[in-house]
């Protein structure tokens, strides 16, 4: 094969170090033009060398071998594409993760220059459909968009118009043992057909201590921390339910910073409002 390139002139021509070229035949990634029979020698070809740039930058981006092997033996150019699309959308979202996980971190850093506002509250019972089960902590979040889309559209199916803004209610034990009953909810002046999941309920009275959280339920956590800190505060605190009230989410606007979410933590006594 008079074009041939041993292993050690292809790595210089790819940046591939032999070591991830020895590896790549291994796993059927890249696999050499030839392989000497007597001295087990690999050799590539000139042609190979935009095939590994190829494979070298789909790998500088975290895409996985077997999703590379795919995307090399796609059999036409929109199968490629979408190949492709798909992982950039997936690289996209954990940006996105890693964005908040640092705007996060920064807002813990940098004490907050306004005081939390805090309002008391007595809600009444309030007639509902909800969808209640019991969860993994770490399912939380997916559970909640999950649930609380299947309730949404099962109100806006049957016609009914809600009578506020939905909400939520999650046991403490889901966040003391990372195990426990989490309830979505939208309150109605009538009851509703059962469907799925979704069936009638009473969302029960409470006194709360409420404030709201803008933004993400992605840094909801520090607002829950600064309600708690209050709450402790002024020994204010019984058992029983967080609450949320989404006055604003991903329903009304994909913009996470227009979001609004009301957190009602359970208290035995009421006043107007505290700072």
């Amino acid at each position: 094969m008079s074009d041939a390139l041993p292993i050690g002139d292809f790595s210089l021509m790819t940046h591939l170090s032999i070591k991830t070229l020895r590896y790549y035949h291994q796993v059927k990634l890249l696999e050499p033009a030839q392989i000497d029979p007597d001295t087990g020698y690999r050799y590539y070809r000139v042609e190979q060398i935009p095939t590994a740039q190829i494979i070298q930058r789909f790998r500088d981006l975290g895409m996985p071998i077997d999703a590379v092997k795919t995307m090399l033996g796609a059999p036409d150019l929109d199968t490629r594409n979408a190949l492709i699309t798909a992982h950039l959308s997936r690289l996209e979202g954990e940006l996105e993760q890693t964005r908040q996980a640092v705007m996060s971190l920064r807002n813990l850093l940098e004490p907050a220059q306004a005081p939390t506002i805090v309002e008391h509250r007595t809600v009444p019972a309030t007639q509902a459909v909800g969808i209640q089960e019991v969860v993994d902590l770490s399912d939380l979040l997916v559970w909640y968009h999950g649930a609380l889309g299947e309730l949404s559209a099962t109100v806006a199916v049957q016609g009914v118009q809600p009578t506020g803004p939905g909400g939520g209610l999650f046991a403490s034990d889901l966040f003391q043992y990372e195990r426990g009953k989490a309830t979505v909810f939208v309150p109605l002046s009538h009851e509703m057909q059962s469907v799925g999941r979704v069936s009638p309920l009473v969302v029960p009275a409470a006194e709360l201590a409420i404030t709201v959280h803008h933004g993400s339920h992605t840094t909801i956590n520090a607002t829950y921390g600064a309600l708690g800190a209050y709450v402790s505060r002024h020994a204010l605190a019984i058992a029983g339910p967080v609450r949320e009230y989404y006055l604003v989410d991903a329903r009304t606007t994909s913009d996470t910073t227009q979001w609004r979410t009301e957190i009602g933590w359970p208290i035995f006594q009421t006043a107007k409002q505290h700072s």
